[in-house]
């Protein structure tokens, strides 16, 4: 185990550190950068001002020793400074990582509480019109776009109760926290719930048909018994891939769903950042991502082992 948790641990290093070049590079690659954008803003150019800026900024030094200076400032812990703003960058990125969390948390816990329950449902009473009507819920949540039903939803409320549901950055009570995400949150987790349902029905079809569940009914288990503590507990295999897939796709994947409900999250800043070529802020948020992303599918295949006995990594 521990042999495979170091060979594992340096793999995670490699990707990470692969991630960093790519994603800097692919910066650089766009065309223009802050200067150009800020020049352009203004109406004019003065090649000596412009030059300056470029200076001060850094950004007309060779790729590699910019590289060098970011990468080994981000090991240090020194992120750098937002062109934009001029604040340090982890100042800027830190109060949006809490917003972001627990939105995709509360959307994953709405995901698996729902896809769940409703696929081994779905696989139980295969063929019954109950079935066919979970399969075509299914299919809605995969086909709706989640910006879709966010707007879908906001005219809802401004149509029924005359006002859109107001983002609130520093609820009082537990009450107000769920109430400010539970809209977004039930908006994105939809498509993460019927996509759970769909997988979670796949699976249980092919355990039920297994020779140990007719046993287990020839000996007299109940039908509880039988579909969450035999076919269940085997078929979540899967389940886990994808909600491991899902929680690191929903920490930086919430673009839409933040924009249409203004909220200040992770994904929004990054897009915005974008636009305005921060390499700072760009560049720490996406290795914010990656970082979230490879532990995501570490911690699933830790899981693997936990919930099949069979399963064991071994030197």
């Amino acid at each position: 185990m521990f042999a495979y948790l170091v060979r594992r641990l340096f793999l995670m290093l490699v990707t990470l550190f692969g991630i960093s070049i790519v994603i800097f590079f692919l910066l650089r690659i766009v065309p223009g950068n802050i200067v150009d954008i800020l020049f352009a803003a203004a109406g004019y150019v003065d090649p000596a001002d412009k030059a300056n800026l470029e200076k001060e900024l850094g950004i007309d030094r060779p790729l590699i020793v910019q590289y060098w200076h970011w990468i080994s400032g981000f090991l240090r812990g020194d992120f750098g400074y937002s062109y934009v703003s001029e604040k340090p960058a982890l100042q800027e990125i830190l109060p949006r990582i809490p917003i972001t969390a627990r939105l995709a948390g509360l959307a994953l816990l709405f995901s698996a509480s729902i896809g769940i329950p409703l696929g081994v449902i779905s696989a139980v009473k295969q063929g019954t019109r109950l079935d066919y009507a979970l399969r075509v819920v299914s299919l809605s949540g995969l086909s709706l776009p989640s910006f879709w039903l966010g707007l879908l939803i906001l005219t809802a409320s401004v149509a029924m109760f005359g006002q859109m549901p107001i983002f609130n950055p520093n609820p009082r009570t537990w009450l107000e926290a769920f109430a400010t995400y539970a809209v977004p949150a039930a908006a994105v987790g939809f498509r993460s719930a019927a996509l759970t349902m769909r997988i979670t029905r796949s699976s249980m079809l092919e355990v039920l048909r297994q020779d140990y569940i007719r046993t287990a009914r020839a000996k007299g288990a109940s039908d509880a018994a039988v579909n969450y503590h035999h076919a269940l507990k085997n078929a979540i295999l899967p389940v886990i891939t994808v909600i491991g897939i899902e929680a690191a796709f929903l920490i930086g994947g919430l673009i839409v769903t933040e924009t249409v409900f203004n909220i200040p999250g992770v994904a929004r800043f990054l897009v915005e950042a974008i636009r305005w070529r921060d390499y700072p802020i760009v560049q720490n948020l996406v290795m914010f991502i990656a970082v979230v992303v490879v532990f995501a599918n570490f911690t699933v295949d830790m899981l693997y082992a936990v919930f099949d006995p069979r399963i064991r990594y071994t030197d």
